[in-house]
């Protein structure tokens, strides 16, 4: 095992020199010695993509920051999942791919610079582009056979613009990801895919509310993780529990298992703790605690729809502050993002034939939780009636609405097909069985709304 700097290898701080060569050439060094640490000093690092290896620590010192080039073209096509399906997409800024005991660790700042690649975004949609246009997205076409009809959340799958996630892990063991300042990420910050035995520890991650698809951590298909004293406030789902969307993560059959999620706080993202809406593998044996979720949109998110398919059970939510929340709980099965079609059978009121692509909730406790001030709701509950949520037991939690605010119920979740209602109840249906112990609701003229 060494231990090396960047400037042994030619690297220079500043923010102009291009460390690509600099970053490759450590860890080639780093995996001939058998493993070892490369720490990174003092001053802005400009680079492309970082490929970590076995038994590897990269170390950034307090003042360090590593600055990402932009230019998609510098991110070649990778094998990865992308919103839920396995393809090729851009490699990742930093990436470790079939590695065992890789570690990221120290006081610097990860800058994403995702600026660049969320103004493409936008250009992308205000031009109306519907299919690959530049060369990368061409490559990408062409290596992603069939693309045309792969499931997508809205991230753009249609243009193969599949920008690259910040960090990611892929088909690794023993991974520790902590103590690092992370931000601007071009798309999911956080990504570890098929990973067993990761923690994520003392972690800030930050991307403006307004970026695209920046989720912060998306756990996907991994087995026994840890995501402590973490600190979350992104564009999208803060941390967020994944196992693969519709038929390809059925094909692929990996479930996130035996997460738990202690002492961290979300803010701004669209959920605080979120399972899904890529189901298909299942997500089992959750356990999160002592969380501060308020001024997200929703605390609480568990999303799927009919397609997705997935068996999430044995989940406790335990203590969870949701203050300034539009919902502070909310269980939707009329998950509607990356659909255009309104009048779907998807979306159908009526029960639909039970397949392997149904998804299913049950064995769900949130206890001790409590939320100010909700804008939209008090709480939405939604199963399938094919498919309703069973044994769902909420006790010991209270929550007051705001009924000055605007916000409308029907902006609990993101959902088609339902019903309008009018009050800012907490909204059950489909969930015959849901119990509810000691929960007390102030504001609506209604606290309960069953259908």
């Amino acid at each position: 095992m060494i231990e090396v700097n960047i400037k042994d290898f030619g690297g220079k701080s500043g923010g102009t020199f291009d460390n690509t060569n600099s970053f490759k050439a450590a860890f080639e060094e780093i995996s001939k010695n058998g493993g070892g640490k490369l720490t990174v000093g003092t001053g802005i690092w400009l680079t492309g993509p970082i490929d970590l290896v076995d038994n590897s620590t990269l170390e950034l010192s307090e003042g360090a920051e590593l600055s990402f080039l932009t230019d998609p073209s510098e991110y070649p096509p990778a094998f990865t999942r992308w919103e839920g399906v396995e393809c090729y997409a851009m490699h990742s800024l930093i990436r470790a791919s079939d590695c065992k005991n890789v570690t990221v660790t120290g006081k610097g700042l990860i800058n994403g610079n995702g600026s660049d690649w969320w103004g493409i975004v936008k250009a992308k949609k205000t031009a109306g582009q519907s299919k690959p246009m530049a060369s990368y997205e061409l490559a990408l076409a062409e290596l992603n056979p069939g693309y045309e009809n792969q499931a997508g959340g809205g991230g753009g799958r249609e243009t193969q613009f599949l920008r690259p996630s910040l960090i990611e892990f892929i088909n690794c063991q023993h991974v520790t990801l902590e103590g690092v300042h992370i931000k601007n990420s071009p798309f999911w910050t956080v990504h570890p895919l098929y990973v067993d035995d990761l923690v994520l520890r003392d972690l800030k991650i930050e991307n403006p509310y307004s970026a695209p698809n920046t989720d912060g951590i998306d756990v996907d298909s991994c087995t026994n993780v840890q995501i402590l004293n973490c600190f979350v406030a992104v564009g999208d789902d803060g941390i967020c529990l994944k196992s693969g969307s519709g038929p390809d993560g059925i094909r692929v059959n990996r479930p996130t298992v035996n997460v738990t999620i202690k002492d961290c706080t979300v803010r701004f993202a669209h959920g605080g703790i979120v399972l899904g809406s890529e189901t298909a593998a299942g997500i089992q044996h959750v356990h999160a605690e002592n969380c501060d979720l308020s001024g997200t949109d929703r605390g609480i998110r568990i999303k799927s729809r009919r397609g997705r398919g997935g068996d999430l059970y044995d989940i406790e939510l335990k203590n969870l502050v949701m203050d300034d929340t539009l919902c502070p709980i909310a269980m939707n099965m009329y998950y509607k993002c990356g659909i255009t079609d309104t009048k779907s059978p998807l979306f159908s009121l009526e029960k639909q034939p039970v397949t392997s692509e149904t998804p299913r909730i049950h064995d769900v406790k949130i206890i001790g939780c409590r939320g100010k001030n909700c804008k939209a709701s008090a709480g939405f509950i939604v199963g399938l009636p094919e498919m309703p949520i069973d044994n769902l037991e909420i006790r010991d939690c209270h929550f007051t609405t705001d009924e000055s605010s605007d916000r409308s119920p029907m902006e609990s979740d993101m959902f088609y097909g339902l019903p309008e209602v009018t009050v800012k109840s907490f909204r059950v249906r489909n969930a015959p069985g849901a119990k509810f112990e000691n929960v007390t609701i102030d504001g609506p003229k209604e606290t309960f709304i069953y259908e």
